[in-house]
């Protein structure tokens, strides 16, 4: 692609603004002209994420609408009936969200088809919740997740209430690709739209239906009012969507001593508070510690922007990790649990506690992802659960719920995956940190009246299937030539045929790309069975293992890596002898 000639296109249609040419014009890096240029931006199988501003390779009104115009196409060979059904729309609390949800809608209503606008921002799974609640053919919530402020998104989601994937995600990006031309999407005025009754408000009754769906996912909720009065906890919505709901279902279930980090509880699209809007990294903590350590609080959670991931701190009360490594930190006497402790104690409770009620099902059965924990794996196997494992992403985990729905032939009980997501339920169809806050809430109230702490718990887990721990590492490489460089990595790795790493053998590889698993002790080759994903796995002895795959919604090539051993020590030494060498490997990848 001539990005200069695409560049020159922008600056003398007529058909965009003089706001975006005057932002083009200020531009005096020919660099940035090339990166905002160079190509368009990509809508993937689920939608797209990119930097906010002007030109093909950002997030702006056009590049809404005309990916719009394509998914509008194809809604449309659906028939008439989908139209009337109508695309349900929400966004978060970034910058431009609010414009981008009306782009999206308007471009919709030009075509004919209705659209559901939810009132003011919302969580991304109450979204997926909205799709069968109103009965859609589709859902787009404008999001980009947990990225950094200078980005947003959009995801598309199929009338089961889950991401789009095989053959809606294919079909549309095969539409989207066929809109040449940015005057080409078709948009209205919103008076217009209303005037045809296309440009709709969701009914209040979503919010409250979506409420209660949270509240009945509890186990015991009689368990709580006997510890409501001496139970503190400390939430953040980092900014984002999570503030009402989270709010209102604690609240309802009777907890009455819910700390908010009021600063963070206000929507800002700039994140002013936090160097990232992501639960996954400490540093988002740092206020909720420091209210937490000022209220004795249990337990800190956090939700992103979106909140569909949740983080957390425990405060470690009884002292059972006081001689581990959780306890050298200045957050201590708060332990930060990563997304694999928290979704495997989640999985423990869940099960363990469902069994008790006699509410779990013969056909029940977990999910997760081949880059998160295998503890689970353990967990299901204890309780007589079917397990799937599915690629990364947890629009795999909604395919297997639709199928699930199909078939008539299994339960779902409980998803995870380790970027900070789960689900408990079958609610919804994507990851929801508002249900998670509110099991996990339930956990807390659960050992609090055994005087024991969600620590506590962990352990009793670890103690009971070994010590899993996982890490991982990102590296981050923007631009033209950091995409380069992450296609370099993964076609080396290809080569170096990887025997042994961090001391452990290489029992077998997986190649997700070819669709093959290669035992290097018999030499037999079998098959996953899953669709093709850039992914490279290694099983190594001891039942550690190795991923290496790119990001699929950030510039980044991830590194993903567990063991198992006999004692939390072990456990530890382990996964940091293993970040030694993901870092020796990553500089070997970089410079073959």
């Amino acid at each position: 692609m001539d990005y200069r000639k695409n560049y020159r296109v922008w600056l003398e249609s007529d058909y965009f603004n003089l706001k975006t040419k005057d932002e083009l014009r200020n531009i005096k890096d020919e660099k940035e002209i090339e990166e905002r240029f160079y190509k368009n931006l990509e809508f993937g199988t689920g939608g797209m994420r990119g930097i906010i501003g002007a030109g093909t390779n950002r997030m702006n009104i056009y590049t809404i609408t005309k990916v719009t115009q394509g998914l509008a196409n194809y809604i449309k060979e659906s028939g008439q009936e989908a139209c009337e059904r109508g695309v349900v729309i929400a966004h978060d609390s970034r910058n431009m969200s609010p414009e981008f949800c009306e782009a999206t809608a308007l471009c919709l209503n030009a075509n004919g088809i209705k659209a559901y606008v939810f009132d003011s921002l919302r969580p991304t799974p109450e979204l997926s919740f909205a799709v069968r609640e109103l009965g859609c053919i589709a859902g787009v919530v404008i999001t980009a997740s947990h990225n950094p402020p200078e980005y947003n998104g959009y995801k598309v989601y199929w009338e089961d209430g889950g991401q789009i994937v095989a053959p809606h995600d294919k079909n549309i990006l095969r539409y989207v690709a066929a809109i040449e031309k940015y005057e080409d999407a078709k948009t209205i005025s919103q008076e217009d739209a209303k005037n045809k009754g296309l440009f709709c408000e969701v009914p209040d009754f979503v919010d409250e239906h979506y409420y209660k769906a949270l509240i009945n996912q509890v186990i015991h909720k009689e368990i709580i009012p006997k510890v409501a009065d001496d139970i503190k906890i400390v939430f953040t919505p980092l900014h984002g969507t999570g503030n009402i709901p989270v709010r209102e279902v604690l609240k309802r279930l009777g907890f009455k001593k819910v700390y908010i980090v009021e600063e963070q509880a206000v929507p800002d699209g700039n994140f002013s508070t936090v160097e990232f809007p992501n639960p996954e990294e400490p540093s988002a903590f740092e206020m909720g510690i420091k209210l937490a350590k000022k209220v004795d609080a249990d337990v800190i959670m956090a939700t992103d922007p979106d909140a569909d991931r949740l983080g957390i701190y425990v405060k470690d009360t009884t002292g059972i990790w006081k001689d581990t490594v959780l306890a050298k930190t200045e957050e201590y006497p708060y332990v930060r649990f990563n997304a694999n402790m928290t979704g495997s104690l989640m999985a423990e409770y869940i099960c363990c506690e469902k069994k008790v009620m006699n509410s779990l099902p013969e056909n029940g059965v977990i999910c997760n992802t081949i880059v998160s924990s295998s503890l689970p794996e353990m967990i299901a196997k204890s309780y007589n659960l079917g397990y799937i494992e599915t690629l990364t992403g947890f629009k795999y985990i909604g395919e297997q719920m639709l199928l699930f729905d199909k078939n008539n032939d299994r339960k779902f009980i409980y998803g995870m995956e380790e970027s900070f997501g789960c689900l408990v339920g079958d609610y919804t169809r994507d990851k929801d940190a508002c249900g998670a806050v509110v099991i996990l809430c339930e956990m807390a109230a659960f050992y609090k009246l055994q005087n024991k702490t969600l620590c506590d718990g962990m352990e009793e887990v670890y103690h009971k299937y070994g010590y899993y721990f996982e890490d991982a590492y990102g590296k981050t490489l923007k631009g033209v030539d950091g995409a380069a460089l992450i296609s370099k990595i993964m076609e080396n790795i290809r080569k170096d045929d990887l025997q042994e790493f961090a001391g452990l053998n290489v029992q077998a590889i997986r190649d997700y790309d070819i669709d093959e698993r290669r035992n290097l002790e018999d030499g037999t080759i079998s098959h996953m069975g899953l669709p093709k994903a850039n992914v490279m796995y290694y099983e190594l002895e001891n039942h550690a293992w190795l991923a290496v795959r790119p990001s699929g919604n950030e510039p980044k090539i991830k590194f993903y890596f567990g063991v198992n051993e006999k004692s939390f020590g072990d456990a530890q030494d382990k996964i940091g002898e293993m970040r030694v060498c993901i870092n020796d490997l990553v500089e070997r990848l970089c410079n073959r």
